[in-house]
Order: C-alpha cells, then sequence, then structure tokens
C-alpha cells in the first residue's frame, strides 16, 4: 500500500484510456451465442493470443461490460504501447452470461458442479477457432481471469490440460476445481488477505494442493488489500514480462 505501488495503479489507468476501443466487436455461434472482443496486434508473423475471463461484473450478452469496471486492467495491460513492441500479441475477451464453471440452475443459488463448464467451453470454442483464423503461434496461448473468472480459468486448464503455456489467476471464486489441473502449465496466482468477497482460503488451498501434487506455481498475497486485488496483479512489473517467457512444451 506505499505511495509508490499505488502510484503504479494510478499511472496504468492514465496510461490505458481509450485502449478498449481498439477491441473489435464478434460473435460466436454454438450451443448459445457467445459475444466476444478481439484485439488484432498491428504486426506479421505469429504471435501469442491472450484470452481473458472476466469476473461477475462483466455477466451480459451486451458485448461491452467485459471491458468495464474492474475488467479494464486485464485487458487493457497486454495492449500498452510498450507491451505491444515488446510483446505484441492478440487478446480474446468473451462474455457469459452464465458464468464460466459447471453449474446445476435447477437449484438456487445455482449448485457448483466439476467437470467442464459451458462458459468456459465455448471460450475455448472461440480460441480454437482465432488459432483456424488468424497467425497465432500455439506454443504461447495464454489464459487469465479475475474473481469468477479466476474460477474460470481454473477450469479451462484443468480441462484442457497442456494447451496453455502459462496461467495468470487473480482471486478466483471457489470451485469444485482443486488446484491440480494440468500440474506442469506454470502459473501465477494473486489473492488479496482482506478479500471480503472471495476469501483468501480459495487460493491458498489451491496453492497448497498444487505444490502437493507436484507443482510450482508462483502465489502472491498483498496485505491490507480487498477483492479488487486485479488493480495490484495487472500491475506488477514482472507479470508481463515473466507470463510471454513461458512456452508450451
Amino acid at each position: 500500500m506505499s505511495p509508490e505501488r499505488l502510484a503504479l495503479i494510478e499511472a496504468f489507468r492514465k496510461q490505458s484510456e481509450g485502449l478498449e476501443k481498439k477491441f473489435e466487436a464478434r460473435t460466436h455461434k454454438s450451443d448459445w451465442q457467445m459475444p466476444y472482443r478481439l484485439f488484432r496486434p498491428g504486426t506479421g508473423g505469429k504471435v501469442p493470443l491472450v484470452l481473458y475471463l472476466h469476473g461477475s461484473g462483466g455477466l451480459g450478452d451486451d458485448n461491452l461490460k467485459q471491458l468495464t469496471l474492474g475488467n479494464i486492467f486485464g485487458t487493457r495491460v497486454w495492449l500498452l504501447p510498450e507491451n505491444q513492441q515488446r510483446f505484441p500479441c492478440y487478446v480474446v475477451v468473451p462474455q457469459t452470461d452464465r458464468g464460466w464453471i459447471r453449474y446445476d440452475f435447477s437449484q438456487q443459488p445455482a449448485r457448483e458442479l466439476p467437470g467442464f463448464g459451458d462458459g468456459s467451453r465455448l471460450a475455448l470454442e472461440i480460441v480454437d477457432g482465432l488459432c483456424r483464423e488468424f497467425s497465432i503461434d500455439e506454443r504461447h496461448i495464454y489464459v487469465t481471469g479475475q474473481s469468477m473468472g479466476g474460477a474460470g480459468a481454473w477450469n479451462v486448464i484443468t480441462n484442457r490440460p497442456r494447451f496453455f503455456a502459462a496461467a495468470v489467476i487473480c482471486c478466483g471464486g471457489e470451485s469444485p476445481d482443486d488446484g491440480t489441473g494440468s500440474i506442469d502449465t506454470p502459473l501465477w496466482n494473486f489473492h488479496g488477505d482482506s478479500d471480503q468477497t472471495v476469501p483468501v482460503s480459495s487460493s491458498r488451498d489451491r496453492i497448497a494442493a498444487r505444490r502437493k501434487a507436484g507443482g510450482h506455481p508462483l502465489y502472491t498475497e498483498y496485505a491490507g488489500v480487498d477483492h479488487n486485488v486485479w488493480q495490484w496483479a495487472y500491475t506488477e512489473p514482472e507479470l508481463v514480462k515473466w507470463m510471454f517467457s513461458q512456452r508450451r512444451g
């Protein structure tokens, strides 16, 4: 919470203003229509792709909210000019109206179920389609998400093992995915120890289970930070460099 650290967050807000306009609106048609936004890099050759899964504030089908509110950090950081210069990449931001993990909606509130979530499945259908459409380096496909989208990130690496080059997860919501999925996938998990929405134990337990199973995840826990841990995570100075240095295989 030092002035220097908080200054990084404020600088990001100013530097990233207007970057949401660089995303084009698209729609994927499958079991239902999933709207999504796509950023295309201004470079040739095969480049990486980043899949971002939004939190509950992005729920809907307007193809807009997943770029707003707390989602501005996880969607815009890859688009900053200095990051695109060093690490040009595609960024895809799907929008779900029913969450990312699997639920039993016959109960209220809906009950979390093990298995591949329909939202996560359609998000990966979008990624697969983009890999066919554009020149994407499939050794460098990354997933990141926060809160509800963090639970989605755990879900996709569990159900598509060894597909992603790395995962970056912020305050992932509670779900049946215990953290041991795709154990060899490099992963950096973030949580605030004062989170009043998703208990910090959800990250601690997953990371402990992953390490016990033989994984080597990175884990950063910020003292005094509430649920908006994404503001710290996506402005962590080493994050972008670390993520793009990972490659599948």
